[in-house]
């Protein structure tokens, strides 16, 4: 299958394993585009694309451009969409919304979501969503087997408004538990962190699916705190609490949990150990590849011919 996969060239998080990894499954034309191209998606495409040559074109560029864009994007054959950020369309945000209203523009479009109950949601509204789970480069983070020197750990970002009970929910946190919160660039300073942390607290809360982050701490090793997103999201992951992860949904469950296992290390390092096979054998990028090619190969819906109002969305569109 001839793949066209457009992607965004300047990312906060690095996917470039996951694109390989979509690459060595298919016949995959890979292409980054900045941020003029993404606003001017309709250009780009008379420029420098034959859509004949693609049995399927996806998308995974930055939403807010995308938006704007929608007249022009439904006349795309063969469509599917690459999301991870549609929890934003069922939280309080600028987005909460907008998702469901693009995509209904578009019922044809096969959706590949990364959370279950965002998948479920959106096929209750008639969508074509898949879900296509978030994972980790196992190319770059693995358990190095170093000594953990700090006991309770998050890394990562607090500012986007998205992370807003995040931000919260770890300043509470910390003022009652000796809680590191840092930063640190992606690579070599990421995953050397994340091996000296024992406990690392993930706190998407709010959010109603597992951060990158989950994933990436399991497999380096850190028993993972995690705020709990529900019974379907557990479920479609293969998250057992106390099994494989530690699920919480107040800051005093997570503290009587935290303090059992202070108690009970050999539970901790087996949480820890199954928690790091799990991510290993299901939620690498290269898992993930194989995952997603096999959800673009499955028939798309069929397309509604472009009638004149698309036509002149797209005239207007750039």
């Amino acid at each position: 299958m001839k793949v066209l996969l457009l992607v965004q060239k300047e990312q906060r998080v690095i996917l470039d394993a996951l694109y390989q990894a979509i690459a060595e499954q298919c016949d995959c034309d890979l292409r980054w585009l900045d941020d003029d191209e993404q606003a001017n998606l309709k250009r780009y495409f008379r420029e420098h694309v034959e859509l004949a040559r693609y049995e399927r074109i996806v998308l995974f560029l930055r939403f807010k451009k995308q938006l704007k864009q929608v007249g022009f994007i439904r006349t795309l054959p063969n469509l599917v969409e690459l999301e991870h950020d549609a929890y934003q369309n069922y939280i309080p945000c600028k987005y909460t919304g907008k998702f469901s209203a693009y995509y209904q523009r578009m019922p044809w479009v096969r959706v590949l979501c990364s959370g279950a109950e965002v998948t479920r949601r959106l096929q209750q509204e008639n969508i074509d969503a898949v879900f296509a789970p978030k994972g980790y480069d196992a190319a770059g983070l693995w358990n190095t087997g170093a000594a953990r020197d700090i006991e309770l750990g998050f890394v990562g970002s607090l500012k986007s408004v998205a992370y807003s009970g995040r931000k919260q929910f770890l300043e509470e946190l910390g003022k009652v538990e000796s809680l590191t919160v840092t930063r640190t660039e992606s690579g070599d300073e990421y995953r050397e962190m994340l091996n000296r942390i024992r406990f690392f607290v993930s706190a998407d809360v709010g959010m109603g699916e597992y951060m990158i982050k989950n994933f990436e701490a399991m497999a380096c090793g850190c028993v993972l705190f995690a705020y709990d997103q529900g019974s379907i999201e557990n479920q479609a992951l293969g998250f057992i609490d106390m099994q494989n992860i530690v699920l919480y949904s107040s800051i005093d469950e997570l503290r009587q949990k935290l303090a059992l296992l202070r108690q009970n290390s050999g539970l901790a390092e087996r949480i820890a150990l199954e928690g790091q096979t799990l991510a290993q054998t299901r939620y690498s990028f290269q898992a993930l590849g194989r995952h997603i090619v096999k959800a673009l190969e499955a028939p798309l819906r069929q397309r509604k011919p472009v009638d004149w109002r698309d036509r002149w969305l797209g005239w207007f569109q750039h």
